[in-house]
Parts: C-alpha cells; structure tokens; sequence
C-alpha cells in the first residue's frame, strides 16, 4: 500500500493524526520543519517501521516533490498558527500557509497524488452576520491576515480539483484543544498563572464568544468524512454546538488549579487585531454522516489543563 503523507506531522493535531493512522496499519510519511512543532511528540512513532519523518520546508518545491514519491493522499496540517500576532510579519501567513500550500499541491501533481484534506480554519468567516455559521455562508471581508492566508488556500485547492482532477476534504476548524496544545489562549493562561497565581492579564474583556473542540473528536470527524463524503470538493465546518466566554474558560482553569487570580483586562471586545468576539460554526453537515464530539468544551479545556501540567517540558522546549 502507498503511504498516507501527514505535512505538519510535528504539531499538536499532525502528530495526533500520525498515530490514528499508524495504530490503523497505515504506512506514513511525516513532513516537517521542525520550526514550531515538537519532535518529541513524535517518539512513539518514529519506533513504528510504518513511519517514515522527513524534515523539510515546504517552500523548498524540488525536495518536496521527492518527499511525496510513493504517496497516495496528503493530509495537510503544516501551517503557521500564529495567528495573534499576523500584523507584525504581514508575510509570513502567505509564505507558511498560501504558498506552502501551492507547493503541496504542485508536489501532488507531480507524483499523481490525486486526494488531499485540508485543515482550513473558521476564522475564513471573519466577523460572520450569520450565528452559527454554516459552510455555505458567504466570505466577508476578511479580518486577519491568517483568515485571509486560508481562504485563498481553499480557492487553490478547489481550483486544482477542476483543473487537474483532485478530490479534495477541507475542514474548517473552531480552536483545537488536548494533548499536545501548545499555542492558544489555554497555553498561556497556564503559563501565566504558574508563574503568578496572583494575577492574569486577559487580552480583551474576557466576554468573547469562542467554541472549541477536542483534538480526538477532530481526528474522528475528518476520518469520517473522508469515508463518507465523496463529491469532487467536500467541505465540513469541525465544532461542538456550543459556545463560552472567554471568562468562563479562565474560570474552569482557575477552579482547576486551585487559584483565585485579580483579572485585569487590556481592551475592548477583541484580543488582538483580527480577533472575531463571536466564532460558533453550524456543524450540521458533518454530524449527518453521523459524526458528534464526545467532548464538551468545558471538558476539552480542562482536558487540557491536564495534560499541560502533566507535561510541562513542552514550556522549555516551544520555540
């Protein structure tokens, strides 16, 4: 059997994916930079013979093109997450994101690779005026520099799947939460309450809207669909039906860890620039293949809590 190729395979949801399929029999090709993600998180499956890691940039189109040799579908995680701070280095999310993305597709045409899942985002929506906002709803006007990156992600592949005859799976993801999280709100209030259980700096105030889901529930909606959806382009928004305020969460993990911190809130109702005060996605077209999260947010979070404080050398080595 030709190899499942996993880009990103060193992140939080790449590695996460790089398992799945190991303990399913599948013969995997890791790509990866190595630039934000963790080679740790690929312990277990560097000692599986079903796995082969490569490091490399995906903007190195020649190297990548030799790297998919012998694949049979991509599954595309590598990106740049770092979606808060966009503005101070406008090119990044063109080059890590739009760009990379045009080279995987490139490499997949050169080897015949004829199937591809996509790990968009539902921040493609921006400010949505529909609530909750299905795959269907219309692009505004695109508010972050990350957005923007993946949309026209989804506009390449979607045009390689008619001009070059690719089957494509794009999930437009809430936040991503569990074992392995190392960016995000979750992250750094732990961070920030282990080194001062006193005080938290809250980016905004503290009343955004957010959904989140558990990082096995992704793994098994995009599984799902992969078997289930076969349209030329199949595209799922991946969430739970429910939303919480930033607060509530900051709540959950003070209960957790025990600490009663003084809240100081630094703006209005964005974080950051680009931050939408309200993201809660309409899941009804995945959960008619049957898919539901086993996982409410409340539980993701503290899930995640969990793991960081059972697992805190991923501070000493985030990058």
């Amino acid at each position: 059997m030709n190899s499942i190729i996993v880009t990103g395979c060193c992140g939080f949801i790449g590695s996460t994916m790089v398992d799945r399929l190991l303990l399913l029999g599948y013969r995997v090709i890791g790509v990866d930079n190595v630039s934000t993600g963790q080679i740790g998180f690929l312990d277990s499956a560097i000692k599986n013979s079903n796995f082969q890691f490569i490091q490399l940039d995906l903007l190195n189109l020649e190297q990548l093109k030799e790297a998919f040799c012998g694949g049979e579908f991509v599954i595309h995680f590598a990106a740049n997450a770092d979606v808060r701070f966009g503005t101070q280095h406008p090119g990044r999310d063109l080059e890590q994101n739009t760009n990379a993305t045009f080279h995987v597709l490139e490499a997949m045409r050169a080897n015949n690779i004829k199937r591809i899942a996509f790990s968009s985002t539902g921040s493609v929506y921006g400010e949505a005026s529909v609530i909750p906002t299905p795959e269907d709803a219309g692009f505004p006007v695109q508010t972050s520099l990350y957005g923007a990156s993946k949309a026209a992600c989804e506009g390449l592949i979607t045009a390689y799947c008619e001009g070059f005859g690719i089957q494509s799976w794009i999930f437009r993801f809430v936040s991503i939460l569990g074992e392995r999280y190392t960016h995000g709100h979750v992250f750094d209030f732990y961070q920030k309450l282990k080194a001062d259980p006193t005080q938290l700096e809250v980016l905004g105030n503290g009343r955004q809207r957010k959904s989140y889901l558990y990082v096995q529930d992704c793994i098994d909606a995009i599984f799902l669909a992969i078997e289930k959806a076969r349209d030329r382009v199949n595209i799922f928004n991946l969430g739970v039906n429910d939303f919480c305020e930033v607060n509530d969460s900051i709540g959950w993990i003070c209960d957790f860890l025990n600490v009663t911190p003084r809240l100081s809130y630094t703006g209005g109702e964005r974080g950051w620039v680009g931050d939408s005060p309200f993201i809660y996605l309409d899941t009804q077209r995945i959960q008619s293949l049957g898919w539901t999260p086993k996982l409410t947010i409340k539980e993701g979070v503290l899930r995640t809590v969990q793991y960081l404080r059972d697992n805190e050398w991923v501070f000493n080595v985030r990058t």
